[in-house]
């Protein structure tokens, strides 16, 4: 089955993994509703870049903390396709510190980007996929879907409740040709990791070109970065009719860092 045509709505994609995500889906054919905070010019660059593959791409700023924004974010996705067929759930933040001294603000901002999001946009989706009959969901976990790391609490606690409801959508969705699935990858090579580097060398007192290595990969056997373009693709597979009976799966990409 071709996916050209179909409309992917992928949240956080004005930059990093979801904007890697929508550009290997483009150039399949398939069409992009982008979402994520972002300097306008630049945001715009990528939504035309991204139609240079013959496909529409549109944006809408909605903030994934409010459900009233992303109802709307659905709402206009559906409107402007028809329908949407593959949701990508991958907005998400970051906070680090002990939990003693959290900032509750903090924890409610972490939950509601990279956990409530998940549950509102999957909402929304879903009667429009069973209407049509397919649909496809991917969540955007982390190796913290299935390993903790101390400092990052409401991460944590955010990703393992993604996977938890990747299980639940699956099981409720198996009859209706959908399926939903929580990719779990660890550190992406993204502008934002390599902006943690020089802050990671100075802390450790170790030079920057030893930072990935030494300390973000510390825990992983392969000391490679994930790359965009093969989340991207790894997405398009979730996708394809070769993986219709992969669903409430959590998918490691993370260089033998679980297999221990």
């Amino acid at each position: 089955m071709s996916l050209k045509g179909k409309t992917a709505l992928i949240t956080g994609s004005t930059s990093g993994i979801g904007l890697g995500i929508a550009k290997s889906f483009a150039q399949e054919g398939i069409n992009i509703v982008m979402n994520g905070f972002g300097d306008a010019n630049t945001v715009e660059r990528e939504r035309a870049t991204l139609e240079k593959h013959g496909i529409k791409a549109t944006y809408n700023p909605a903030d994934m903390t409010k459900p009233h924004e992303i109802t709307a974010l659905v709402e206009e996705a559906e409107d402007t396709f028809g329908s949407i067929d593959i949701l990508v759930n991958n907005a998400g933040i970051q906070h680090v510190s002990p939990i003693e001294d959290f900032p509750p603000e903090k924890w409610d901002a972490v939950i509601g980007i990279n956990l409530s999001s998940t549950f509102h946009t999957t909402r929304l989706a879903l009667p429009g996929m069973k209407k049509a009959g397919w649909g496809r969901i991917i969540n955007i976990g982390s190796i913290h879907s299935l390993v903790a790391s101390a400092n990052k609490a409401a991460y944590v606690a955010a990703k393992f409740g993604v996977l938890g409801m990747t299980k639940t959508v699956a099981l409720e969705t198996a009859q209706n040709n959908i399926t939903c699935n929580c990719i779990c990858p660890a550190y992406v090579n993204t502008p934002l990791v390599q902006g943690q580097v020089p802050a990671q060398a100075k802390a450790h007192n170790i030079p920057e070109d030893e930072v990935i290595e030494k300390i973000m990969l510390a825990p992983q056997p392969i000391k490679k970065l994930v790359q965009t373009q093969h989340l991207g693709e790894f997405c398009l597979f979730l996708c394809s009719d070769a993986a219709q009976n992969i669903t409430g799966a959590a998918l490691p990409i993370d260089g033998g860092w679980t297999a221990a």
